[in-house]
């Protein structure tokens, strides 16, 4: 009898559900999953393609030691025992795991423990962490916690949309589905894409700013310090939620438009377009990715992004963030 398991598609981070199902004769096919909050059915071509990967074509299918097929017991033994003398003669910090993003929630709980707890070693490391070290600091900078106030419904809910560093229509295809739809449902919605290159995603934005690499800090810290001068901020929130904020504009304020201008490499005219159209916009949500985050400067570029809905109280509620 065939049978069906719902899970999550394990390639980007959108979480994505999809339902596998295995048919009586062992054949898997995939589909996305139409009460998955993250995707309602919708699936990118990584995604459709997941049941392809289940073959066994130059798949390892027994464990390996020195070139030769080997029982799990002998393999597991060896791992342990190597583990354990390097341990014994250099130390816990001697050894250390490399794990996948690719884990589920569990695993890397599982994985955590054994390397933190057991061995007693902080060595255990991820893929995850090379591409969002910088924004896990950013946000704990900002809000003392790992914590991102935001939900993929505020795209949809959203009047303004600003992508930076993100080419959205290749990376995380399923999230450029639901706001392309979006726009769709309400033209009146504005997108803003900055990126150095015109990707893809700059097909269904109003406004494409061709940053400089690497002017990102400059560009938020110029838009905080519009919006102060501006009146747009939000003197409750501010009062209530924040903290440093004279500090912040103060080294906000450093550069004038001119010198703005140059430290991005867009125009006058291209600020003064981007600085009023957020001033303007009750919602907005800003998205950023790896162009952010994989960078020198990529813990500033964050924070100098969170610090402009810090200012105007346009984080946490609906179709803000």
């Amino acid at each position: 009898m065939a049978q069906e398991v719902k899970t999550t598609c394990p390639y980007c981070g959108v979480g994505c559900g999809v339902i596998a199902r295995v048919g009586d004769d062992g054949a898997v096919s995939v589909k996305g999953d139409p009460e998955h909050p993250a995707n309602f059915g919708r699936l990118c071509s990584k995604g459709s393609a997941l049941a392809e990967t289940l073959d066994l074509d130059g798949r390892l299918l027994h464990p390996e030691i020195g070139g030769r097929r080997a029982g799990w017991s002998e393999a597991l033994d060896l791992v342990a025992e190597r583990f354990s003398r390097s341990i014994a003669e250099h130390g816990p910090d001697s050894v250390a795991f490399y794990v996948s993003g690719q884990l589920l929630t569990e695993d890397y709980y599982i994985a955590n423990k054994l390397m933190k707890g057991f061995i007693g070693s902080a060595n255990i490391d991820t893929n995850s962490r090379l591409c969002m070290s910088s924004s896990v600091a950013g946000h704990r900078r900002a809000f003392g916690s790992d914590t991102v106030p935001g939900a993929y419904e505020d795209l949809e809910l959203a009047e303004l949309v600003v992508l930076t560093g993100s080419n959205l229509a290749w990376c995380h295809p399923v999230l450029y589905q639901r706001l392309s739809a979006a726009k769709a449902n309400r033209p009146e919605m504005k997108i803003v894409v900055i990126d150095p290159r015109r990707t893809m995603t700059a097909d269904i934005a109003d406004m494409h700013l061709a940053i400089a690499p690497d002017g990102d800090v400059a560009l938020f810290n110029g838009l905080l310090a519009h919006l102060a001068a501006s009146g747009a901020i939000d003197r409750n929130y501010i009062s209530n939620y924040t903290s440093g904020f004279d500090e912040a504009v103060a080294a906000a304020s450093r550069l004038d438009l001119p010198a703005l201008s140059t430290a991005t490499g867009l125009t006058v005219a291209q600020l003064r377009a981007f600085f009023r159209l957020f001033e303007t916009t009750e919602k907005v949500v800003t998205c950023y990715s790896q162009g952010v985050n994989q960078s020198a400067a990529g813990t500033d570029k964050v924070n100098a992004i969170i610090n402009c809905h810090l200012a105007t109280g346009r984080i946490g509620r609906p179709g803000m963030g």
